[in-house]
């Protein structure tokens, strides 16, 4: 159906707009979501580095520190050799990353052997003993090497310290705790912590200048390596390698355009080290991939809601449009339909009502156009209003049983009077005699079906075949003609209200009521209307009802 470009049109440059708008802002909102994730996941790589801190080391050590070392204050400064071996092994087995540990036997008081700090305070160690893994204990002589150690003189001299400014009244201070620690790089040293009435006999002691009362402690030396730390990586989706490395490394030949590096230093007896983290740039894509996608998901699906509503709108137009060229065709043609019989009406009239006398020959055939101009009008009008009561349901469907070949016969009779020329012919299954329906609508049918078969074929080619049979509970009425035939592209579009096809035999207009018209009354009548058609080869309407005899 070709469109008149003159009455509307379609903004192609509007649709057009309209997708690369949609399309462009799809695209930099990809383009946008796609940086953003890569910076969030190198925002992330920066960020949760502090998580593998906290399981891999922060979390063992502080158990170590806080927890595991504090149980030396149970024994009270009774720990011996064979007990600290005990407690050694359970350190070993719990905590990998210590390699050794010194155990010291202390003697608080006497100060006639020993170590003597600046406050006079006699602190000595009566024995030492190594502990390693797996290897059981090595019990190693006093001399004055090992007990003026820098382990152990610190924490004598720490401990003398502490005494000589201890308050007997207000009791420990704030500071206690960290007295009795000493943390080194590699190495943690501890001295259990004496009871408040030990410390008050220490500050008595300190003061006086001989005395032969001494008093147990015990001191713990922790070797440290931080290579033995087992490292969690516990987002492998960020960080490709983490290793320990000492704080002054620094690789001269990394291209930081391809790899990404961070680092934290370790805490407490590790700070000598660090974690070193490094993630080649393409390790991280998979990442980025993995929280791109959701976001894609959303841009596209937000894109295709737009999509789908431009869609919907431009259907809109479309059937507006159509409706539209539909309604200006309508009334076009069916101006045309009136104006042909009117302006016969006008002309006949006006030969009546002249001054010049008729012979009774012309007045008869004045009549007849009158008559037969009128019957145009008449039935013209009748479809309409039959259309209308066919889609409001009004019509009452009145069935009366009829001899099908009678029927068939009538209307072939009929139309070879009106067109000569027209060969037409049927055949009928045996079966097929009678048949209940309602024979004005089914009459309605077959005159425009004939009609359209002798309209729209060539003049040579004018000829139809009405072939009637049963097949199980339904009676099949085949119109078969040799005419222009139908585009495939229009089968669907034919049976619709006002539309038409516009070729040669169509030139002077239609209102395009016919075949919706034949459809209307077929689904009136519970049955169903379909045609088959090849362009030059004709078509073949398939009329099937309800059958009842």
């Amino acid at each position: 159906m070709k469109g008149h470009t003159t009455v509307y049109r379609k903004n192609s440059s509007l649709i057009i707009a309209f997708l690369i708008l949609v399309t462009t802002t799809l695209i930099v909102g990809l383009v946008v979501g796609y940086k953003l994730t890569a910076q969030n996941v190198e925002n992330d790589f920066a960020a949760k580095k502090n998580n593998v801190v906290d399981k891999s080391v922060i979390s063992p050590y502080n158990d170590f520190y806080r927890n595991k070392i504090f149980e030396i204050n149970l024994y009270s400064g009774l720990l011996d050799s064979a007990s600290a071996a005990n407690y050694a092994d359970s350190v070993f087995h719990d905590f990998k990353f210590v390699t050794k540990m010194v155990f010291y036997q202390v003697v608080v008081g006497s100060q006639d052997k020993g170590y003597v700090g600046k406050n006079s305070l006699g602190v000595s160690a009566r024995s030492i003993y190594e502990y390693f893994p797996n290897k059981g204990k090595e019990i190693r002589l006093k001399n004055e090497d090992e007990i003026n150690a820098n382990d152990f003189r610190q924490m004598a001299d720490k401990l003398n310290d502490y005494i000589a400014r201890y308050d007997t009244l207000k009791g420990p201070g704030p500071d206690q705790q960290s007295v009795f620690y000493n943390t080194r790089p590699g190495k943690i040293s501890f001295l259990n912590i004496p009871a408040n009435a030990d410390l008050k006999t220490y500050h008595d002691l300190q003061r006086a200048k001989h005395s032969a009362s001494f008093y147990k402690q015990n001191m713990v030396t922790f070797y440290l390596d931080p290579y033995k730390l087992k490292i969690k990586n516990v987002h492998p989706e960020l960080y490709n390698a983490i290793t320990i490395r000492q704080v002054a490394y620094d690789p001269p030949d990394i291209d930081h355009t391809k790899i990404i590096t961070d680092e934290v230093a370790l805490p407490g007896a590790f700070s000598d080290y660090k974690l070193y983290f490094t993630s080649p740039k393409n390790y991280l894509n998979s990442e980025i991939y993995h929280r791109f996608l959701p976001i894609a998901g959303v841009l596209l699906l937000i894109y295709s809601v737009f999509m789908l509503i431009g869609w919907l709108i431009y259907r809109n137009l479309s059937v507006n449009l159509k409706m539209f060229k539909l309604q200006y065709d309508f009334i076009n043609n069916f101006t045309h339909e009136f104006k042909t019989p009117v302006s016969v009406i006008k002309i006949a009239g006006s030969n009546l009502k002249g001054d010049n006398e008729l012979t009774d020959r012309q007045r008869k055939h004045y009549g007849k156009i009158l008559d037969e101009e009128a019957d145009k009008l008449n039935e013209l009008m009748n479809k309409l209003l039959s259309f209308t009561q066919l889609e409001n349901k009004s019509i009452t469907i009145k069935k009366d049983k009829i001899k099908i070949e009678h029927f068939v016969k009538g209307y072939i009779d009929t139309f070879k009077i009106k067109y000569p020329l027209f060969k037409l012919d049927y055949s009928i299954d045996k079966e097929a005699k009678f048949f209940y329906t309602d024979t004005v609508l089914l009459g309605s049918v077959f005159q425009n079906l004939i009609e359209n078969a002798y309209k729209y074929s060539h003049l040579d080619k004018k000829e139809l075949f009405i072939k009637i049979t049963l097949e199980k509970r339904n009676i099949i009425f085949s119109f078969i003609d040799n005419g222009i035939g139908i585009p495939k592209s229009e089968l669907s579009n034919i049976f619709r209200k006002f539309y038409r096809l516009e070729n040669q035999y169509n030139q002077n207009g239609s209102v395009g009521l016919g075949l919706a018209f034949c459809k209307e009354l077929v689904n009136f009548m519970d049955g169903d209307i379909t045609v088959k058609s090849k362009v030059d080869m004709g078509s073949e309407f398939i009329v099937t009802l309800p059958y009842s005899n």
